[in-house]
């Protein structure tokens, strides 16, 4: 008996059940479903949820392989071994590293979603299969898995369940579990010593009395918001050659999956441009007050202020959080004019909290989120002033 004709029997076996909504995530997971729509229809299209978060998947691919590479190479820097970037050796240290960090996450978020599909009755919603795929790539590669497996279940449970699940949230889930971790977990999510595998332990080894040495995982913002160079050329950090985050550091890998989202038209194109806008406007600000002489070289905001302003595009996690979790479609505003405006601001107040910030100098996840709470009024905003001007017109044809 094949898989698909087993998992049917299942299906009609708990048919009614608490157990239904499971055994038909995991039919419609593999396969077409059985049922489709035989009545008149207002819109046809090919695509649903299922079809749109695979998609957004593949656009992040890329970035999960070139992740598991320079997670590797960069440990092999920081020890003095350097090796070839496309080796066997630096892949293989970021698949046993960052593998586990995948399992966690999709095994623990999925996990939830279909305790909550049987407790509550309802069919289990693809909304994860995205978020349970960013996760990992937005976390440093030594992170403990209880760490992620506990900011997972918060995330999930707090950031989406208890507003009703997929559709229904009003902060992007996987911008809340880092945040929780930030908040809970400070000493595994920022400082200098937790972006490069093995950074952590060898500090702990040094902390005991061992004679080791020290390896450094300084992040690009982490140097400039302590007055020194980048250290980095602007094609590594283009191209991603940098430490960071697993998945946020290559700008390049992360242009195509965002181009390839504006293809498919899942991406928001218009977030995305705004949001370039809005950093570039408020990095030619802070230039222009370093050129003016209004701030002092001792000053610790003026390394990142001095900092070119199209290079912000380039280093932390701006380009990431840009075009994976700013254009989420839940969380952002919905109307064409408000994404312009909600994108305009998610990358001013990402850079403005990236130079006042500079114990943690990375602002796009707060701005972010601040903004996923703004998103509703925006767009209340937009629809009233669109009602007002179409009263005006009503008003003057009838006059």
């Amino acid at each position: 008996m094949s898989l698909k004709s087993t998992l049917h029997n299942l299906k009609e076996k708990y048919k009614g059940t608490k157990m239904a909504p499971a055994f038909n995530a995991l039919h419609t997971f593999l396969y077409l479903p059985n049922d489709t729509t035989h009545g008149g229809t207002h819109i046809k299209a090919a695509d649903d949820l299922k079809r749109t978060m695979n998609t957004v998947i593949m656009a992040l691919v890329p970035c999960l392989i070139f992740g598991m590479f320079n997670a590797g190479y960069q440990h092999f820097v920081a020890v003095g071994e350097p090796v070839a970037f496309l080796s066997w050796d630096a892949f293989s240290i970021g698949l046993i590293k960052i593998l586990p960090l995948l399992i966690v996450s999709y095994g623990v978020g999925l996990g939830i979603e279909f305790l909550f599909a049987i407790i509550k009755g309802h069919e289990v919603e693809e909304g994860y299969l995205v978020t349970g795929m960013l996760v990992p790539l937005i976390v440093p590669i030594d992170l403990p898995l209880w760490m992620l497996a506990v900011a997972v279940a918060f995330g999930v449970v707090i950031g989406k369940e208890v507003f009703g699940g997929t559709g229904m949230n009003i902060l992007n889930p996987a911008l809340t579990i880092r945040a929780f971790l930030f908040f809970a977990y400070p000493t595994w999510m920022s400082g200098d010593k937790v972006w490069v595998h093995g950074a952590v332990e060898r500090a702990n080894e040094i902390a005991g009395g061992a004679n080791v040495d020290v390896i450094s995982g300084e992040t690009i913002l982490g140097s400039l918001a302590q007055g020194n160079e980048a250290g980095y050329s602007v094609a590594d950090m283009f191209y991603g050659f940098i430490p960071g985050s697993v998945g946020e550091t290559s700008t390049f890998l992360i242009l195509l999956g965002g181009l390839f989202l504006i293809f498919t038209k899942i991406g928001s194109w218009r977030i995305m441009l705004s949001s370039v806008i809005g950093a570039l406007v408020m990095g030619l600000i802070f230039n222009s007050v370093v050129d003016a002489g209004w701030i002092a070289e001792s000053s610790k905001f003026y390394g990142l202020m001095s900092t070119e302003f199209w290079h912000h595009l380039l280093i932390g996690g701006f380009a990431f959080g840009t075009v994976f979790m700013a254009t989420d479609p839940v969380t952002a505003s919905q109307t064409n004019k408000g994404k312009w405006i909600y994108g305009f601001l998610v990358g001013f107040i990402s850079i403005l909290i990236r130079v006042f910030n500079p114990a943690y100098p990375e602002g796009v996840m707060l701005a972010i989120l601040l903004m996923n709470v703004f998103a509703p009024t925006i767009d209340h905003y937009v629809v009233q002033g669109n009602v007002k001007k179409r009263m005006k017109r009503l008003k003057a044809k009838t006059a």
